[in-house]
């Protein structure tokens, strides 16, 4: 089957690799969809980050190359020993989070924070970006009735920004900033719609994001390469309760922490290529908070739920739809060279 699979930067290769079947305790599924995920992107131009190289990773046992895409879904064709939570022919969403299950944080339910914490499709496994993926039977979720295979493959992201605006301290009739229009920020934007936010405030440079951000719900959207972004939004609001930085530029973080009143909180959403500095008595001085976020836990069916309701439209959202062979052309080089696109959805062979 076909398979597009990491082999170094800028070396993603679209191969003939074996269908995948699955074991005891595991679900192989014939993939719908899989989105293009700004992680996706980081290891094409940065990695490897997540992707492991040198040696297996702990918990998928693979190592570079590796079959990628973990923003996906599809509906199961077979089922593994001992498998009983779904049934063949069940449309799922994958939620790919390889966790140990023994370390300190799993022990606590918080299976995001595990010391070994991997990726289907960055990690290892046998990724979206494929005709077939065999993943556990806790990975699948069924999807509702009524929600498209292309709203499957928003699932994942969608449930990165709600977990993240879940962590944060924001409440019904609070102020928010978000910097960084991406897929992931849009769909943070979202999220702060669902927890009340009386005022969102989006800071992008790409017009075509902006507009796509005052279509979704934003008070305003600015461009920080032609206004003082921060100015405007003190001005708006004396500083925001909450900022959520999803760009991955190091200058940004500190624009941030800016944005935020009193004993304000800044959510960092972005994984990152480089350090970010900032001057530590901006957040001593006025009592601030730094808050880390990565992935999800015990989100999806809320998402999927809200899905049903309308938020994190793949209508909207979804700019691009392209086929496994143009994966590299169409898909990583156009994101990484065309900032007016938002999701870029592939289509499994």
């Amino acid at each position: 089957m076909k398979a597009a699979r990491w082999h170094g930067v800028k070396d993603i290769r679209v191969e003939d690799v074996p269908e995948p079947t699955p074991g005891p305790g595991e679900v192989k599924v014939k993939v719908a969809w899989a989105g293009i995920c700004g992680s996706d992107l980081h290891e094409y131009l940065a990695g490897p980050i997540f992707v492991p190289v040198e040696k297996d990773h702990p918990l998928s046992h693979d190592k570079a190359p590796i079959t990628m895409g973990h923003e996906y879904c599809g509906t199961v064709t077979e089922l593994g020993e001992g498998v009983t939570s779904v049934a063949v022919g069940d449309r799922v969403a994958i939620e790919p989070i390889f966790a140990c299950g023994t370390c300190a944080a799993c022990r606590d339910g918080k299976y995001n924070l595990c010391d070994s914490l991997g990726f289907v499709g960055l990690s290892g496994g046998h990724g979206g970006f494929a005709a077939y993926s065999v993943v556990p039977a806790r990975m699948v979720h069924k999807m509702p009735e009524g929600l498209s295979m292309e709203q499957g493959a928003l699932v994942e992201p969608a449930a990165v920004a709600l977990h993240a605006v879940r962590l944060s301290k924001i409440k019904a009739g609070d102020t928010a900033a978000v910097f960084g229009a991406s897929p992931i920020g849009l769909l943070v934007l979202e999220a702060l719609r669902v927890a009340g936010a009386a005022q969102i405030h989006v800071v992008e440079p790409s017009e075509v994001r902006r507009q796509k951000a005052l279509e979704l719900g934003a008070t305003t959207a600015t461009d920080p390469t032609a206004a003082d972004a921060v100015g405007l939004i003190r001005k708006a609001t004396g500083g925001v309760h909450v900022a959520f930085e999803v760009t991955g530029v190091p200058q940004v973080l500190a624009q941030c922490i800016d944005a935020t009143r009193h004993e304000g909180q800044t959510l960092i959403v972005s994984t990152w290529e480089a350090d970010a500095g900032f001057q530590p008595n901006t957040v001593v001085l006025k009592e601030r908070q730094l808050q880390g976020t990565i992935a999800y836990r015990n989100v999806y069916p809320a998402v999927m739920e809200l899905m049903t309701q309308g938020y994190f439209s793949a209508d909207k959202l979804v700019t691009r739809r392209i086929a496994i062979d143009d994966i590299v052309n169409e898909g990583f080089e156009a994101l990484a060279s065309q900032k007016s696109h938002v999701k870029i959805l592939v289509e499994a062979p």
